[in-house]
């Protein structure tokens, strides 16, 4: 633990890993998957304690797919978090950011399956090589890889 009782990265084959982001799988309060995370990582971002290792994809990966989905600004996103002064103030920001009808379902589905396709399961080969489980059958989206690189999936 570091002297202000945040999680210490741990260092890994992406690089620092964090453990206490949520799970891509954990559901926001409005059903998407993967948006709490993003919200924790722009708190990491603004904060200034979102290591490099995570800083390449931040706004972009998951986090760019979910925002295209949605038809919104991943800035926006970030100015909602930064502006709000409680969770209650942030959830207001960001339901006046969503789309009136978000498609739950269309996003979440798109999110298990990421890295099931062709081109998705090559690359998600290469992802299992770099991170020294090629032989992980259990490890079958790129949401699956994320908790494991991050100690979620053992």
């Amino acid at each position: 633990m570091a002297e202000n009782g945040a999680s210490e990265p741990a260092l890994g084959p992406t690089g620092e890993i964090l453990r206490d982001l949520p799970s891509p799988y954990q559901p926001h309060p409005c059903g998407l998957l993967h948006f709490p995370r993003f919200i924790a990582k722009i708190r990491k971002h603004l904060a200034g304690e979102l290591p490099k290792s995570y800083r390449r994809n931040f706004t972009k990966g998951f986090d760019g797919f979910l925002c295209l989905h949605l038809g919104i600004d991943p800035a926006d996103v970030i100015e909602a978090v930064r502006a709000s002064r409680t969770e209650e103030d942030l959830e207001q920001r960001l339901a006046r950011l969503l789309p009136k009808e978000p498609r739950v379902e269309v996003w979440n589905r798109k999110l298990v399956q990421m890295g099931m396709s062709e081109i998705g399961r090559e690359a998600l080969a290469d992802v299992k090589r770099k991170m020294n489980a090629e032989d992980r059958d259990d490890l079958v989206s790129f949401a699956d890889m994320i908790d494991f690189d991050e100690g979620r999936i053992r």
